[in-house]
């Protein structure tokens, strides 16, 4: 894809929404790791350690990106994805993991890095079967995403919060992502009659992806509500 294809700039908006939806906790984590570093270093803390994370996760997306290429393994993704669209919807338990702090600007920086990769598998997942193997996507949408997180991380918060729907919105969008995902997969294609037969279902099959996530996140979550209530 050129810089001036339309499908591009979809794709890429696509990636910069799932990161800013899948990412809430990557500023957090971030700001634990360096609240004990002295003030004037803090900044650098957390601008190299969002930095080393951007280009750690576009090695990792990439990875997983070229892996995808795999018989079977899409399929697999696509089911993994639908599951992360599933919990992206239903309410945050807040059992989020402690982040230790660090005195040391290099030791936050290493901490922030390698909890980001451990908390964004699912971020990488879903970027990676947006981007379907391009590296420019990979590098513009992870690049532009993970420092708007960073800066806007308590505004993207409250947003989400006022606007629970944008979240569903999301959810639906990774179903939909999903679906299309599903139908690329060199093993499906050659057992439903080749690339022809999967495009032609290509927009049944991801809208069905978007609706089955929202359909199983809002059962999931009454079934919460109803257990919640009975245990009050």
């Amino acid at each position: 894809m050129s810089l001036d294809s339309p499908a591009l700039w979809l794709a890429l908006i696509q990636i910069i929404w799932i990161n800013i939806l899948l990412s809430g906790d990557n500023a957090v984590v971030i700001a634990m790791a360096c609240r004990s570093l002295p003030e004037k270093t803090r900044k650098w803390g957390i601008i190299t350690g969002a930095g080393v994370a951007v280009a750690l996760r576009i090695l990792f997306t990439g990875i997983v990106a070229t892996l995808l290429a795999l018989p079977w393994l899409k399929l697999i993704g696509s089911l993994a994805l639908m599951y992360i669209a599933v919990d992206l919807a239903l309410p945050n338990d807040g059992n989020d993991e402690a982040v230790e702090a660090s005195d040391s600007l290099w030791k936050a920086v290493g901490t922030v890095a390698v909890a980001d990769i451990v908390m964004s598998l699912d971020n990488v997942v879903a970027v990676a079967a947006v981007a379907n193997g391009s590296w420019l996507l990979l590098g513009l949408g992870l690049a532009i995403s993970i420092p708007l997180i960073v800066a806007g991380s308590s505004l993207v918060m409250a947003v989400l919060d006022r606007f629970p729907l944008l979240v569903w919105a999301g959810a639906a969008l990774l179903g939909w992502v999903a679906g299309e995902m599903l139908l690329t997969d060199v093993a499906v294609m050659d057992r439903i009659g080749g690339a022809d037969v999967a495009h032609h279902w290509e927009y049944p099959v991801a809208a069905l992806g978007a609706l089955l996530v929202v359909g199983i996140a809002y059962g999931v979550g009454r079934l919460r509500k109803a257990k919640a209530h009975g245990e009050a």
